[in-house]
């Protein structure tokens, strides 16, 4: 049984970058031998088995056969008689093609420190074209490493292309879709993701995001914003996207309420925090109500944040709205009531009431 670390720890490691998860695949080994050492096995799909002690995940070297349309169309084979190679021989890009032994030695059977060094994203070979999935895998990576240089081969994007013009893609459930681009979205660069697509031919499974001019989001995207659904609602308003079309992206595909509602809530009162101080009164009052300031004050903190990343150099004045919630919620309905005001003509009047004190702290 040899044992050897794989995939993205290695290439990050000799990118120099932080580690975060670590892959371990196990050649010479059966399921057995791994549940008398002790592992526990997880996973239906092929045998993958957690460490007694760190819990990491170690899966059995294994081959696989296209026996299927779509990601999930194959059947694997695992044996103790499959080489590292053969492993790796399966995997998507060279610079995810790497092992490394317990002596620190490493194996690199396709050349990808070489593309790492070049910063080149390159499939392994024409088995890439088996994966739907993978195109999608290539615009994060590549939304993930654009700003140390990293570029899609030639002939990789030539495969993508040709694999959305195969219909292939469309086999990819929307649950698929919108995990890979969320986690595009926790890049350095989520323009990238949809520019990459863009280029492959496959930025139809986005649309409208496909609208987004990349070069005005790569600035914004990884310095001034941390939050996901922030930057998913920065996108949204890039491509000019109403409250509707976003609704309807995110029902095609599956998209939590939270990115929803954030980036419709910023698509409906972009204008308003513009020019805040200037806005009229009715707009002002319709930011307070939809976001229900005078009881969740924070709630417009996200909105600002993107209000930020698109203005850097005319930041928000919290105070000014501040202010304002505090003369609307001085507006009190029983006073309203208590002046002779109810029911349709009670909401009315307190509306009425609520704007004239937003004119006035202008005035």
């Amino acid at each position: 049984m040899q044992v050897y670390l794989v995939g993205g720890a290695v290439r990050d490691e000799l990118l120099g970058l932080k580690v975060k998860d670590r892959d371990w695949v196990v050649v010479g080994a059966t399921p057995e031998a791994m549940l008398d050492a002790g592992y526990r096995p997880v996973g239906s799909d092929f045998p993958v088995f957690l460490h007694p002690e760190t819990h990491e995940e170690y899966a059995l070297a294994r081959t696989e056969r296209k026996s299927g349309r779509g990601y999930k169309g194959f059947t694997f084979h695992t044996d103790p008689s499959v080489t590292l190679e053969e492993d790796l021989l399966r995997r998507d890009l060279t610079i995810n093609a790497l092992a490394k032994s317990d002596a620190g030695v490493i194996t690199d059977p396709f050349n990808g420190q070489q593309d790492l060094n070049n910063r080149v994203l390159r499939h392994v070979s024409n088995a890439f074209l088996e994966d739907p999935l993978r195109v999608l895998r290539v615009a994060r990576f590549q939304a993930r490493f654009a700003h140390l240089g990293f570029t899609v081969a030639p002939e990789t994007l030539e495969l993508m292309q040709g694999m959305s013009a195969s219909g292939e893609l469309d086999h990819l459930t929307a649950e698929r879709v919108w995990q890979e681009f969320e986690r595009a979205l926790n890049t350095n660069t989520p323009s990238q993701f949809l520019a990459t697509l863009e280029k492959s031919h496959a930025c139809y499974l986005l649309t409208p995001l496909d609208r987004v001019k990349t070069d005005s989001t790569v600035s914004v995207d990884s310095t001034l914003l941390e939050a996901t659904e922030e930057r998913f609602a920065l996108l949204c308003f890039l491509a000019d996207m109403s409250p509707e079309a976003i609704e309807t992206l995110a029902l095609r595909l599956k998209i939590p309420n939270r990115f929803k509602t954030l980036a419709i809530a910023y698509s409906k009162h972009a204008a308003s925090l513009l020019n805040y101080p200037t806005t009229e009164p009715e707009q002002k009052l319709t930011l307070i109500s939809d976001l229900k300031l005078i009881k969740q004050p924070d709630a417009v903190v996200p909105l600002i944040h993107i209000h930020s990343a698109l203005q850097p150099d005319d930041p928000f004045d919290k105070a000014y709205l501040e202010r304002d919630v505090q003369a609307v919620a001085a507006i009190k309905p029983k006073q309203v009531m208590a002046d002779g005001f109810s029911g349709a003509e009670l909401g009315s009047e307190l509306r009425r009431r609520q704007i004239e004190a937003l004119a006035t702290l202008y005035s």
